[in-house]
Formats: structure tokens, sequence, C-alpha cells
């Protein structure tokens, strides 16, 4: 299991170390969801994740059927994203305190990237997302 929290600490979780995938995101809302360039994330089964602390102090934006961006109400952190339907979740890798077992290697939404940031690394590069 990989721990996880938001800067201030007042939201806890866990998540098995069993991502499906992992990548960095290029596009323009993981970009204003971050602050920075992209988002690193990891996706997994919404099962095998849990909040162990502070589900009062979650604050659920971008509320939809297919899920929801889970942030820290206090400090403002973005955690995770609820998606497909509800059936994943993608975790922000930055939010973990553990070191996953897999990480990024490809990136996504490379079309809407920054023009301000260059990608150097070898990592397979998709203009939006990749074949399945």
């Amino acid at each position: 299991m990989l721990n996880g929290r938001c800067f201030c600490g007042a939201v806890e979780y866990v998540v098995e170390d069993a991502f499906r995938y992992a990548a960095y995101c290029h596009c323009s809302k993981c970009r204003r969801h971050t602050g920075s360039a992209f988002s690193a994330f990891a996706g997994i089964e919404i099962d095998k994740f849990a909040v162990r602390a502070g589900a009062s102090d979650l604050r659920k934006l971008s509320e939809s059927p297919s899920g929801h961006d889970g942030f820290c109400s206090r400090c403002l952190s973005p955690l995770y994203s609820i998606v497909r339907e509800r059936k994943f979740v993608h975790i922000r890798l930055g939010s973990l305190i553990d070191v996953p077992g897999h990480k990024p290697d490809h990136h996504i939404h490379v079309a809407s990237k920054a023009p301000w940031h260059e990608i150097t690394d070898d990592f397979p590069q998709y203009a939006e997302l990749p074949p399945e």
C-alpha cells in the first residue's frame, strides 16, 4: 500500500501499489489544476483507493456522472480525480508520500501542451490519449 496526503496533512489516503498506467498529462485542465506545465498521475481501479483521514475536509470539484476532482478544502492541494464512469481514480503522484512501483512512462495531450515547455525525455508522446 502507498500512503498519500495533502500539503497541510488534513486529508490522508491509501492506494494499492498496483497502478495500471502512469503518465504526464499536458492538457490545459491539468496545467490549471497544478499551476505547472503538466500533471504526473497514475491510474488504478477505484476499489483499490480509500481516504483514510479527513474525508470531511475533501472538496469535490467538477462533479459529474463520470467523476470528480478531489482537493483538500483547507490547503487546496489536488489529490486525485475520479474518472472513467467512476471506475478508476487518477492519483496525483505529487501527493504520494511513498514511491510507486509504476512511474510515468508516456506523455498525453501533447497537442495542447504549454508552448513554453519542452519535453526532453524519450518517452512516447501522444497528441491526445494513447490507443488502448
